[in-house]
């Protein structure tokens, strides 16, 4: 890439390694690292799960692309790991695509490695955390991804993080800024 980049946004859907690239990537090159939903939570004084309840996934949406497009806007170098509906509500695509010196990298996993990868942690995500089993998980994912992958493949770069250890995701993405 000929210009410096400032601002990496990572995206993709959940399970795809956002947080666990991000965290390593920001080490690695020393950018400063929001998770998106981590800094909602932290700003709201709630989890994610509890503004969904108390609230719902509209006053979510809201404070989410505020807390996008203040952190997208701030001065230093930093990674963004959004969440995995982020791009596809509000003018958060917008805000990502129109950040000035910034990267959008799709972290891409296909369906089997996100079951795999989200049959452990369901309890703890709030738009799955009412399925029943592996085979609602499944079929929750392929709708999900259906629905979202034309916002995910607007990012200027596409990286599939199915079999690739994360210290190699992590050397693809130096290798472009």
């Amino acid at each position: 890439m000929n210009k410096t980049i400032n601002t990496i946004f990572l995206i993709g859907y959940m399970g795809a390694g956002k947080t666990v690239i991000g965290k390593s990537l920001s080490k690695k090159i020393n950018y400063e690292f929001y998770d998106l939903d981590n800094y909602i939570e932290i700003k709201e004084g709630k989890k994610i799960s509890e503004i969904f309840n108390q609230e719902n996934e509209v006053y979510f949406r809201k404070i989410e692309n505020k807390y996008l497009d203040y952190l997208s806007s701030t001065n230093g170098k930093k990674i963004i790991s959004t969440g995995g509906g982020t791009p596809c509500f509000e003018n958060n695509l917008s805000i990502i695509q129109n950040s000035p010196n910034s990267l959008s990298i799709y972290l891409k996993a296909d369906i089997n490695t996100l079951v795999k990868r989200l049959n452990k942690s369901v309890s703890k995500r709030p738009l799955i955390s009412h399925l029943k089993d592996e085979d609602d998980l499944r079929d929750f994912i392929t709708k999900h991804l259906f629905e979202r992958s034309f916002y995910y493949e607007k990012s200027d770069v596409k990286i599939i993080t199915n079999d690739i250890e994360t210290k190699d995701i992590i050397k693809l993405i130096v290798e472009l800024i």
